[in-house]
């Protein structure tokens, strides 16, 4: 105990040396309080990496770059065992597959990238494949559709009759003047080899001796077909009647040739993409519908079809 001559009282010292240790504590732990703040808000890093593209063919390099900011080491894993301590390079997979790139740096940040690897070759066998959908059969005089089926920007047609190269685009018409069996040639600019579509081409009497003839029994099957026909073209259910029709004359075959003759305009298809354009409005009228047999069979390979529309516009679309 201290005595203040001033005031005749005692000083205690012990209390100021108290005092002056408690602010003196708190005055480090703020200090240490600002520097975690400061740490866990202002100096948090974050991965700063990307890669250039997620989706990659097998023989195409995975290009990889990190830019984390004071980055001192960086481990690339790319999923299946192999690894590299580079902060950006490129890497190629041996095989196809799903990957998850993951990206460690300094030890404890880290990112996932995933990955798909296509195969190639599949890839380019799918957009190389060349097919051609059109009827089988034709009439002489009478104009044939044939349509290709592929990725390509040039297509070739050679009917077989010229010798030469016919027509040019994606859907070719063609018209022949001789009966015979002809290999349409088609070719592509897309690397795919040509592919080829046998179709024979009769004389406008051969057919007509093959058309059933209209007697008690055969003007039944005629009725039928024509009755199916026009409840597709009103709008009825398209399957119930299709695959009826399909399945009863023509075997099965949707692909069946159809000669059509629609208020004088006559051209051919096939006969599912008949019907499909029946679906559509326009007022079609069935007026007759014949078939013709194959030789020593009860199926039908040749439809030929009589109709008219009540519009002369374009069609549009039935909405059910």
């Amino acid at each position: 105990m201290q005595e203040d001559y001033n005031s005749g009282r005692p000083v205690n010292t012990n209390r100021q040396n108290y005092i002056f240790l408690y602010i003196v504590v708190s005055i480090l732990l703020l200090a240490g309080l600002i520097f975690l703040f400061k740490s866990s808000l202002f100096d948090k890093r974050n991965v700063n990496a990307r890669i250039l593209k997620d989706e990659i063919a097998i023989n195409e390099d995975l290009v990889y770059s990190d830019n984390t900011d004071n980055a001192k080491s960086w481990l690339w894993e790319f999923g299946n065992g192999d690894r590299s301590d580079k902060q950006n390079g490129a890497y190629r997979f041996k095989k196809t597959g799903a990957y998850i790139v993951r990206l460690t740096v300094d030890g404890k940040l880290q990112q996932q990238f995933p990955i798909n690897v296509k195969d190639t070759i599949a890839q380019l066998l799918k957009d190389t494949l060349l097919t051609v959908n059109g009827p089988t059969q034709g009439i002489v005089n009478e104009e044939v559709r044939l349509e290709a089926q592929g990725n390509a920007r040039i297509y070739e047609w050679s009917f077989g009759e010229t010798g030469r190269v016919d027509i040019k685009g994606p859907t070719a018409l063609y018209t022949y003047h001789n009966p015979g069996t002809y290999f349409v040639r088609l070719s592509a600019d897309n690397g795919s080899h040509p592919v080829y579509h046998k179709i024979r081409i009769t004389n406008p009497d051969s057919t007509v001796n093959a058309i059933v003839a209209p007697g008690e029994g055969e003007r039944k099957v005629i009725d039928d077909i024509r009755a199916h026909l026009q409840a597709i073209a009103n709008g009825a259910d398209f399957n119930t009647h299709y695959y009826y029709l399909v399945n009863k004359y023509f075997c099965g075959d949707e692909k069946v040739t159809v000669n059509l003759d629609t208020n004088g305009d006559r051209k051919q298809t096939d006969f599912y993409s008949y019907c499909m354009r029946l679906t559509f409005g326009g007022g079609i009228s069935i007026d007759e519908a014949q078939v013709t047999l194959k030789p020593k069979s009860t199926c039908s390979s040749l439809l030929t079809v009589k109709q008219h529309s009540s519009t002369s516009g374009a069609a549009i679309k039935r909405t059910k």
